[in-house]
């Protein structure tokens, strides 16, 4: 999920340098991109549940590790290496890019965490509070005002989350888990968004917290606890493949974190970002789907009444921001943010 900014304020993203329309597919392709790059998002549960015996923060060791090394060899083929070195020299990008790191790592672990202990429907009902959470951040951290129907769905999901607290009995932390620390991903990212590409900002993030994951996949050697020592114990332990199978599985990972940001990428050059906050609902919905429907998780009558009350705040989001095209801007109007998945 990345964070994007009113219509109004596309204009402003491009250098007054360059054609905007350079390298931009048809408004048809831009669609077609940006469909498919939510529906890879949304179908994430069903590759992670192949990863077992891994735990889940095995899983991130290796999607953060492979994940970089294929961002350096894309940035290596692309003779793109200078943009690090550039961005080593600007020190204040470096460090919010290394909170950001810290920020995704959190996200990756709570959402590989809910899909390999069976919460799908609570990590995709963080992911749908995620876009209304991002709202509330804009007016806390950048001092934006709300409209009326803004105020109307941050309310609606302060309810629902308060609703399912009350009716279920315990604190919704995964998906609390994931729509925080997507939401501050997405706000420090907005602060060096116009300084940094997504490769080379998706490099320096994963570089930040690999060490820290390899000392950790250090001590699972040592204590005999890798999915493969457990595979090698016990081969009906996994899902059925052999261990050269699970490795491709587990550098799948990596691979699979880095082919949707492309395909995000080229997509957001051809449509304008109202249709990409359209858009990224499909993810979300796409889990809830596969939480419900294909590996039949729980759903009381008080987690429906909780997702309508979010889909609805989500409708009333969206027909502000549809709004928002038809509307004169204002002299004074600040930036607004919205947040789509990733």
């Amino acid at each position: 999920m990345n964070l994007t900014r009113s219509p109004r304020q596309k204009a402003a993203t491009g250098s007054s340098s360059e054609d905007p329309r350079a390298g931009q597919d048809s408004p048809a392709t831009g669609w077609a991109l940006g469909a498919i790059t939510y529906l890879l998002w949304a179908v994430f549960p069903l590759y992670f549940v192949w990863l077992e015996p891994a735990g889940s923060l095995e899983v991130i060791v290796h999607r953060c590790v492979w994940g970089l090394v294929i961002c350096a060899l894309i940035l290596t083929a692309r003779r793109e290496i200078g943009e690090l070195r550039a961005l080593w020299r600007n020190r204040r990008a470096m460090w919010r890019l290394m909170l950001a790191g810290v920020l995704i790592i959190v996200n990756w672990t709570t959402y590989v965490y809910a899909v390999m202990n069976g919460h799908v429907v609570d990590a995709a009902l963080g992911y749908f509070t995620n876009p209304l959470l991002t709202v509330a951040l804009g007016v806390v951290f950048l001092r934006e005002r709300l409209s009326a129907l803004q105020v109307v769905a941050v309310t609606l999901g302060a309810v629902a989350v308060l609703y399912m607290m009350f009716t279920l009995g315990y604190v919704p932390w995964i998906s609390l888990a994931l729509a925080f620390s997507f939401g501050l991903y997405s706000l420090v990212k907005k602060s060096v968004a116009s300084q940094v590409k997504p490769l080379a900002g998706m490099v320096v993030e994963t570089a930040t917290t690999a060490p820290f994951l390899l000392a950790y996949y250090i001590y699972l050697v040592a204590t005999g606890a890798t999915s493969f020592q457990k595979l090698a114990a016990d081969p009906a332990a996994g899902t059925g493949f052999p261990w050269w199978g699970h490795l491709a599985l587990l550098i799948g990972a990596g691979a699979i974190t880095v082919v949707p940001l492309l395909l995000f990428a080229r997509a957001a050059r051809s449509l304008p970002l109202y249709a990409l906050g359209l858009l990224q609902y499909i993810s979300p919905v796409g889990q809830f789907a596969i939480g419900v429907w294909v590996f039949h998780e729980a759903m009381a009558p008080e987690r429906w009444i909780t997702t309508g009350i979010i889909v609805l705040a989500l409708v009333v989001l969206s027909v502000d921001t549809l709004l928002t095209l038809h509307r004169p801007p204002r002299r004074d109007e600040p930036e607004t943010a919205t947040a789509d998945s990733a």
